[in-house]
């Protein structure tokens, strides 16, 4: 039974848009000029990661950082941030140098995170998950000067360190035996995590940094070729630290009840469930928790079991990450042997979600609520924020965009179309990116006078709620008809035996494309090739049916951010 009120809504999305934003309210927006466009901002995010740093360093003995046995005050965490801070100064590191940081989620990552910020440094995050030869190409093509890495990564990038004439100096962490000639252990500058709130409270760098300066450089997903570095200026980066609260807020409008006062004794916690190196973890997950006081506990790497330990141990207050691990959580076997009353919201985002996981939060859970956000690397994570009665009566939609935000669906010539077209959408605002890092022919092609062609098809409904259809270069087109593959995801998904599902294009001689499926099916459970495309028939077109549906005993193959890595499906069809 859904938990979504007879009277509900309440109040109308562009009332409570207007309320929450007025002069004088918590999220009041004001003009700027962003890289030479004026742009709505919030009035009252921190202007630079500076600020957001000293309000984290605000929170005191508070813990912030959980990583297995060990735990990190808010307090002790700012200190070995300045401690490092002070040592890249002292190694030369200055405003616009590149410091590279290739961990896991370890409490060491946001630490050289910040302290390379505070610097004027822009952090250049790399992912964990790269091989050597991708980590290779983002030491070249970021021009790093300082690289932290792990013992794990380090085995990966030690072959061609010295290939690298921008790279100055290693630091290396969490060597756990490995052996690390001519680097330098981060432990001899700010000791052990256990050691930081030991270590001298030193005065942040004194450094003039403008919103607009840059602050990291994160990799995009690389999914359909090599991974371009999206340049995130600090305005980008404070975005997120409002926009959370804002959709909560808007909730409690929406349904008609008043907004409560925040409560500065409750402690929220936050399960990572993505890795900081992507920008949902970094500026949907870090930054908003540091300045806002919310405990972080993060995984050495997800597995279902422990995740529900350390709700029920931490009191997690939120948790999700990207649907694969909302999935995992709501369909655990023993969930309800665990205490998950704390549990306010499953979120989560960088991946299309199947409408069925809404309905099995909504049924599933006594209090938390489902909620998703559409974001890229490119709009530093957060740009439509959609959640509890919202979400659950509009399921397959990624929500509104955020007030400092606009969209449009344009048709190839970049005009904008009618309300329920499809089309290409396009996105503005101050948490959109300005270019990617060395890459003019990229950015000729995609970012339009302050406006970005984001590559997904997209329709916006009269209510303003955006729908993605598809990515561009994921849609099927079969004999001329468009077929998107997320409509026929969605309608596998939908079969009780189904428990993942990828839809693509096989070539075709006078078809050009047909669609396919590869299909894992949940265990214990059965279906054959024709009784799913019969379930599909029952739901959609005759020529949206996949031709071949193959089946996997194996996980479908996701990038970090849940995202499908569709080329190495078409091998299972010769």
């Amino acid at each position: 039974m859904t938990r979504v009120p007879p009277n509900w809504p309440a109040m109308s999305l562009a009332e409570a848009h207007q309320r929450l934003t007025a002069p004088g309210a918590p999220f009041e927006m004001a003009e700027a000029m962003v890289d030479g466009h004026p742009m709505r901002v919030w009035k009252n995010a921190p202007p630079t990661l500076r600020e957001a740093f000293l309000a984290g360093q605000a929170h005191g003995d508070r813990i912030f950082l959980v990583y297995e046995d060990e735990r990190i005050s808010f307090d002790a965490f700012a200190r070995a941030t300045l401690t490092l801070a002070r040592w890249l100064a002292e190694q030369g590191v200055r405003k616009g140098d590149r410091v590279a940081v290739l961990m896991r989620n370890v409490p060491e990552w946001p630490v050289v995170f910040f302290a390379a910020v505070l610097n004027g440094a822009v952090a250049a995050p790399l992912n964990a998950w790269w091989n050597g030869e991708e980590l290779r190409y983002g030491l070249a093509d970021s021009g790093a000067k300082i690289l932290f890495v792990d013992g794990e990564r380090y085995e990966r990038v030690e072959p061609f360190l010295c290939e690298l004439p921008a790279l100055e100096k290693v630091v290396t962490t969490r060597l756990e035996g490995r052996e690390a000639p001519q680097t330098t252990a981060l432990q001899a500058i700010i000791g052990a995590p256990g050691d930081w709130a030991a270590l001298p409270l030193l005065a942040a760098p004194a450094l003039a940094l403008s919103p607009d300066d840059p602050a990291s450089i994160m990799y995009t997903s690389g999914t359909t070729g090599a991974s371009k570095g999206a340049v995130q200026s600090h305005r980008n980066s404070v975005c997120g630290v409002l926009s959370t609260q804002f959709a909560v807020a808007r909730n409690f409008l929406r349904r008609g009840a008043p907004i409560p006062p925040r409560d500065p004794t409750k402690m929220r916690a936050q399960l990572v469930g993505v890795p900081f190196f992507h920008t949902i973890g970094a500026h949907s997950n870090l930054v908003p928790s540091l300045v806002n006081g919310i405990k972080l506990v993060m995984m050495h790497r997800f597995d279902a079991t422990r995740a529900l330990e350390l709700i029920e141990r931490e009191r997690i207050t939120s948790a999700g990450g990207v649907p694969t691990i909302a999935w995992a959580i709501v369909e655990h076997p023993d969930r309800a042997k665990y205490d998950l009353s704390s549990l306010e919201l499953i979120n989560y985002g960088g991946a299309p979600a199947a409408s069925d996981l809404v309905r099995r939060i909504d049924e599933g859970f006594e209090k938390a609520m489902p909620g998703i956000g559409w974001g890229m690397t490119e709009t530093t994570a957060t740009f439509t924020a959609h959640s509890a009665e919202d979400y659950i009566t509009h399921p397959e939609s990624a929500g509104p965009p955020l007030p400092i935000c606009d969209m449009k669906i344009a048709g190839d010539d970049g005009v904008a179309l009618p309300q329920g077209a499809v089309g290409e959408l396009w996105v503005y605002g101050p948490n959109v990116v300005s270019h990617y890092w060395n890459k003019p022919e990229a950015n000729a092609q995609t970012f339009v006078d302050g406006w970005m062609k984001t590559g997904d098809v997209a329709r916006v409904d009269a209510d303003g709620f955006l729908y993605i259809v598809d990515r561009k270069k994921d849609m099927v087109i079969r004999g001329g008809e468009n077929i998107y593959c997320i409509e026929v995801e969605d309608a596998l998904f939908k079969h009780p035996a189904v428990l993942d599902v990828a839809v693509l294009g096989l070539p075709h001689r006078t078809l050009g494309e047909e669609p396919v499926a590869v299909v894992r099916l949940r265990a214990g459970f059965t279906a054959t090739e024709d009784e799913l495309r019969l379930f599909v028939r029952d739901q959609l077109a005759a020529f949206k049916v996949p031709v071949r549906i193959a089946f996997t005993g194996d996980d479908l193959p996701r990038n970090a951010t849940g995202k499908l890595l569709k080329p190495q499906l078409r091998a299972l069809f010769g």
